[in-house]
């Protein structure tokens, strides 16, 4: 199937990147090339932009989508944890924005065999690079009852998790679950009937397989220091995130670097020596429009916030 994705807050991230037509620009999320394309419209000269995704399928159709724009476009298949390292092989020291879009595309929740969506009946995978090991199916037959009801616990923040991380391995005792669909009857049968509402009852679960499957908490907190080290001055950082998991990592870290400080109040003068590192555009997070919501019910969930780099 086609690569289809439609960029979240678009015009809002392009907007907030505040691009300057020579500057070098990241994509550390590329996808399907929908927010680098409109990067690359208004770049010229000397501008660039480095794309990078861990998922082939994205790789090729942001390749396709920016075929115009080939001469100021590197796109590389890679995590954007090793940013700085794709950087430093392209001899690249500093760049003028960097661009997350976090979560999973609707490409990759919409192709069945990916094994990322409960609404389908497919094998559990869900690696959002097809070149790792593990897949969904070794975690949900190979961990423990605790390390799943922890992943359940915290990554899902599910009120149930305890009592879904037993019916796993019950289930399991007899035959290994297999299946996305076999998964998704598990976690039902774990929650009472009258208490099924929000949304479909395996939704948290999955999101906690996946985020502890691909590491993406983890991913994210080693790297925000790394991108911000990266940026110029006036150099800015937009981070999209759709679940409050990642919000709340990407929120403290940003107010951390605008006000490192860790004197005690009562200290009339700063004496710890740390220095802020620049200042957060978003005091409160950039949400969708009603319009785009209606459009794309995806999007209802995202927030977009905002550092700005000064040197």
């Amino acid at each position: 199937m086609d690569f289809n994705h439609i960029s979240v807050l678009l015009h809002e991230t392009i907007d907030q990147l505040n691009i300057r037509p020579e500057g070098i620009y990241v994509d550390g999320t590329l996808g399907g090339g929908g927010h680098s394309l409109e990067i690359c419209k208004r770049l010229k000269g000397n501008g660039r932009l480095i794309g990078i995704d861990q998922d082939e399928a994205a790789i090729e159709a942001a390749g396709a989508r920016l075929k115009d724009f080939a001469d100021m476009v590197t796109i590389i298949r890679s995590n954007y944890v090793n940013m700085k390292e794709v950087l430093k092989e392209q001899k690249i020291d500093k760049v003028d924005g960097i661009l997350l879009d976090l979560g999973v595309s609707s490409y990759q929740l919409d192709t069945i065999e990916r094994g990322f969506s409960y609404r389908e009946d497919a094998p559990l995978d869900m690696r959002m690079d097809t070149r790792m090991d593990i897949t969904a199916k070794d975690i949900v037959n190979g961990y423990s009852e605790y390390d799943l009801y922890r992943i359940i616990r915290d990554y899902g923040e599910d009120k149930f998790a305890k009592n879904i991380a037993k019916h796993i391995l019950r289930v399991r005792a007899e035959s290994p679950i297999e299946t996305t669909g076999q998964l998704a009857e598990v976690i039902k049968a774990a929650i009472p009937a009258k208490l099924r509402v929000n949304g479909h009852p395996a939704k948290k679960t999955f999101q906690a397989i996946r985020i502890e499957l691909n590491k993406e908490l983890e991913v994210l907190s080693s790297v925000l220091e790394d991108m911000v080290e990266l940026l110029n001055d006036g150099g800015r950082l937009c981070i999209i995130t759709f679940h409050s998991l990642e919000d709340r990592i990407v929120k403290s870290f940003f107010r951390n670097k605008e006000n490192p400080c860790i004197c005690p109040p009562s200290f009339p003068v700063c004496v710890c020596g740390k220095k802020p590192l620049g200042t957060v555009i978003t005091r409160k997070a950039i949400l969708p429009s009603e319009e785009e919501i209606l459009n794309n019910k995806r999007s209802k969930s995202a927030k977009l916030r905002v550092f700005e780099r000064h040197l």
